[in-house]
């Protein structure tokens, strides 16, 4: 113990240990990702777990018919779902099999989840020691729903890499700024940009989180002196305009594409029109107008999400308690460094901006018509649970910082009882992030569970959809409504440009006016608007087989009279 100190108090930080991480320690965490991600991917696989979501099977979908369809091309990703990750997903999903069994998602995924874990890896070993940044990124990467999120054609582990690097390529920067060092101001600056257009082009979190990035360096580069101000001026210009063109981009995008630049917020996909569809009318989810409740949902998703059984709010306590000891008590006397005052790290100060999944959703919640249900409150069932993982980096980082102090604290006493619990603190803490996995796993995770209870009656329904068009002719033109049920084409190995259906749409406005003539079978379901179209005109068409399975509208399929006759 150095001369001077008392005894129980606790030492300062060593700030001297926030050195810069070597490359190649996040390059073995990076690849240890992809290995544990790539087993991930094997077990979800074999278990069929790969296209439980219909968010996934619809993902997948707008991927292969940017090069399938009757007019391919990038007006073929529609206004809603953001593009990045269905471009990342069209080079593997052009093979039949690998859109049918779901794989041609998981390069992006594996690759997203492994950077993903080597970016918490990198902050965390700049948040404290490391031994604890260790057990920080095992509890991170050992998360069975971020596991099984790896394996399926989702875009939360995507985001989930870009959020974090962007935080790393932020708090990089304003070191650098701080340091006057420009040329890895800008080099980081740059990065932070090409990160932010990523994020604005995966998830709508992403603008949010890019206009408050921006923010943050624009108050750092105004802080800076003026002559290392002149020297950034044209690198932050660059990386305003990443910041910018990614929103500027989407509402030329919905503007050309879709004939409204929000599109998006307002269209007939959008959350708002799916909120209407769904809800009773005149009712709304608990946590509509009431950010309250919303604050509740979310946070408790977040939980459960991140640890087994009830043991989250152990979790969510120790995040927030390091959250507030980083805010707090952030500074620390460095004299050992050859400073005379103290100092604040960026790492301590910008690290915060991993906890901005939570204003925005709270706010979507509470006035976004999103919705979010898990089985711990009321209405008791699975919707978006999801959308706790955004938080799992802030609480896996802050949880373990607290604990790392404490650490700190065992250290400093003189007891026998706390130079032992010192040295069991951390082997004990890495068993429990290896019980918590095998923990969720053995009760199924939350976000595996909701895609298992909402696939169990659309998985049937698709698959008896598809038995049935795996006996149609290839090439002969079907019609159906497929932004519901496009599964059933990807299980019947079908092409999406033999089917007729609202992805192009003259053709579309064709069919819907005369069937029989434009296709030489229809598949309807009740309530879509293949259905009204054949109560409207139903000539020349022929009933084949009518569909009904539990929980499902009924299908009928038909078989045009008039349509070889065309041909």
């Amino acid at each position: 113990m150095r001369a001077g100190r008392r005894a129980g108090e606790v030492p300062p930080f060593d700030w001297g240990a926030l050195r810069p991480v070597a490359r190649g320690e996040v390059f073995i965490v990076f690849m240890a990702g992809v290995v544990l991600a790539f087993f991930a991917t094997l077990v979800c696989y074999a278990k069929g777990y790969t296209l439980l979501y219909g968010d996934a099977v619809a993902h997948l979908a707008i991927a292969r018919r940017i090069v399938d369809a009757r007019y391919p091309g990038l007006d073929q990703l529609g206004g809603v779902w953001l593009p990045l990750p269905h471009l990342l997903m069209v080079p593997f999903v052009q093979k039949m099999v690998w859109w049918q069994s779901g794989l041609g998602g998981a390069p992006m995924c594996i690759l997203s989840y492994a950077a993903s874990v080597a970016g918490v890896w990198r902050l965390a070993r700049r948040m404290m020691t490391v031994r604890w940044a260790l057990v920080a990124a095992t509890f991170y990467a050992l998360n069975a729903n971020l596991l099984f999120l790896a394996s399926t054609a989702m875009t939360e582990t995507l985001f989930l890499a870009l959020l974090v690097w962007t935080v790393v390529a932020t708090v990089e920067a304003i070191t650098a700024l701080r340091a006057g060092n420009a040329r890895v101001a800008q080099r980081w600056m740059l990065w932070a940009g090409v990160l932010i257009l990523g994020q604005v082009f995966t998830r709508y979190d992403g603008w949010i989180v890019g206009a408050v990035v921006w923010c943050c360096l624009a108050w750092e580069l105004w802080r800076s002196g003026e002559v290392l101000r002149r020297r950034l001026l044209p690198m932050f210009a660059v990386f305003t305009v990443l910041c910018v063109a990614g929103p500027a981009v989407w509402f030329w995008f919905n503007h050309h594409f879709m004939g409204d630049w929000l599109d998006f917020m307002r269209g007939p996909y959008s959350a708002k029109a799916i909120e209407r569809k769904t809800a009773p009318p005149g009712q709304h989810y608990r946590g509509w107008l009431n950010p309250g409740w919303a604050l509740l949902f979310y946070t408790r998703t977040a939980q459960v999400d991140a640890s087994v059984w009830e043991t989250g709010w152990v979790v969510m306590v120790a995040a927030l308690s390091g959250l507030w000891v980083s805010v707090r008590k952030p500074m620390s006397e460095s004299r050992d460094m050859g400073h005379p005052d103290k100092i604040r790290t960026p790492y301590f100060s910008t690290g915060w901006l991993l906890w901005l999944p939570l204003p925005f959703y709270v706010y979507s919640v509470a006035y976004g018509s999103v919705p979010i249900f898990i089985p711990q409150l009321w209405p008791h069932s699975y919707y978006n649970a999801r959308y706790g993982m955004e938080l799992l980096p802030a609480l896996c980082i802050y949880a373990v910082l607290i604990a790392d102090r404490g650490d700190a604290w065992l250290r400093s006493r003189t007891e026998g009882w706390a130079r032992v619990a010192a040295r069991l603190a951390q082997p004990v803490a890495m068993l429990l992030c290896v019980a918590n996995c095998i923990g969720m796993m053995y009760r199924v995770p939350l976000v595996l569970k909701e895609g298992i209870v909402n696939a169990t009656t659309r998985v049937p329904f698709e698959h008896a959809i598809a038995m049935t068009m795996e006996q149609m002719p290839l090439e002969a033109p079907v019609m159906m409504y497929t932004s519901a049920h496009v599964g059933a084409v990807q299980v019947a190995g079908r092409t999406l440009r033999s089917m007729v259906s609202e992805q192009d749409y003259d053709s579309w406005q064709k069919a819907l006016k005369a069937p029989a003539a434009n296709a030489a079978y229809v598949v309807a379901i009740a309530g879509d608007p293949v259905d009204a179209a054949v109560k409207e005109h139903p000539e020349g068409l022929t009933e084949l087989e009518v569909i009904c399975t539990t929980g499902q509208p009924c299908a009928r399929i038909y078989q045009s009279t008039e349509f070889p006759s065309k041909r």
